[in-house]
Formats: structure tokens, sequence, C-alpha cells
């Protein structure tokens, strides 16, 4: 069966909780890397949007690993879960996958490689948590939250990587959409920092995500989401 991909953007023009009306009053929780256009999208408008595709997760291929059974907690408050969804980077066309064979230390790394999704291995939930008003992102791959490796040292410096069985502070994100461009962007409160695709890298780390810049400058810190409906 081939799945059928839905994107949010286009939902998102046409849902009265895409953006702000006209005259409505300014964000006041915008940090200083963030351009003007981009505003941040709260757990109800990512639940509404998403709870139209009736949560169907498409069909794994044939040798791709299947998501665990089972849920992980979460450190926090109780989180309302959207999904499943797709992340595709605007930078190289490609949508996300969990790279669960990689040894350690890089299991787990979310790269922008697949050209179509085939399964559980570019499938996520994102999960709202009322409290401190930020996401966690689940691979379904592997049922692990995605945490920014701020640790890491060289070249996977804030890798994100699909490692976690509950959502603390290393995997809490926000994330960002630009009316304009119909696109997402998304930035790790770790560090502060958006999420990249790194393009230029060669080897096993080419297309790795990793909470890296300042600032959204343009197509590697652009990402448009799809729920996976069937």
């Amino acid at each position: 069966m081939t799945s059928a991909l839905l994107s949010l953007s286009a939902l998102l023009t046409a849902s009265a909780l895409a953006a702000p009306s006209a005259g409505a009053a300014p964000h006041n929780d915008r940090p200083a890397g963030v351009p003007a256009g981009w505003d941040r999208v709260a757990g109800a408008d990512l639940t509404h949007i998403t709870g139209a595709s009736g949560r169907q997760q498409s069909p794994s291929a044939p040798g791709r690993q299947q998501p665990l059974s089972g849920s992980g907690g979460s450190a926090s408050a109780p989180a309302d879960e959207s999904g499943p969804l797709a992340i595709k980077s605007m930078r190289n066309g490609r949508f996300t996958a969990t790279e669960v064979n990689y040894a350690a230390p890089n299991t787990g790394a979310l790269r922008a490689r697949s050209t179509a999704v085939t399964g559980a291995w570019e499938s996520f939930a994102f999960e709202w948590d009322e409290a401190d008003q930020t996401f966690a992102i689940k691979s379904l791959a592997n049922n692990r939250y995605v945490a920014v490796e701020k640790n890491f040292t060289g070249q996977a410096q804030n890798t994100l990587r699909a490692r976690s069985t509950t959502a603390g502070g290393w995997e809490r994100f926000e994330i960002y959409h630009n009316e304009d461009l119909n696109l997402y962007a998304l930035r790790s409160t770790l560090n502060n920092l958006f999420v990249a695709m790194e393009n230029s890298y060669t080897g096993s780390l080419q297309y790795t995500l990793r909470a890296r810049s300042a600032d959204v400058t343009g197509s590697w810190e652009q990402f448009d989401l799809y729920t996976i409906v069937g």
C-alpha cells in the first residue's frame, strides 16, 4: 500500500487556528533569533490539524523495522499526542529518517535522506506539554524521544537522536510556522538554537539534523510537516 501524505501547510492555510488574525497582538515570546513572519505553533493548533488525518500510520516497507509496542512516559505533565507526522527538509526535498541501525554513539540519529515515507523510519509523533508549552518528538522507528546531543563534539555536536525513553530538557522543542512560506522551523529549548539539515556533510552524517543555527537563514532550517493518512 502506498502511503498518502497530506501537507500540514496546505491545511494550515485554511485553518482559523493557523495564524493570528489581522490586528492581533504581536507575540511576546519571540526569541531574538526568530525573524519576522515566524510564529510559534501551540499544541491545540497542531492537534487540530493532524486530528483530521485520523492518525493512521503508513505501512512499513519490507525489511523496515516496526515501531515497538507500548509508549514511553513523559517526564513532565501529560501531553497531547499528534501524528504520525513526516518531516521533510526543504534544503534537499527529503524526508527525515531515524537511523536505528547506526552503531553507537550515533544510534538513532535523524537524517533527511528518504525520498518517500515508507514506514516507521520516517514517522514521528509530536507530543505537546501544556505546562512548559513545548513539544517532544517521538520516533516511531524505535519508540524513543528525540534528544539534542549538546555534549557531542565536532560535527556531531547538537545532533538530533531518537534515544530517550522519557522527555526532559534535552528533548523539548518549539515549532514555528511562517504563513507566507507555509513552512516550519524547529527550535531546541536546550540550547535555544534552530534545527538545520547538514546538506554539505559527507559520509554517515550527511543530511543529519542538528540544533545549531541562531537564526532561520533559509532552506537549511526550513521544513514541511506531513500527516501520514494511509
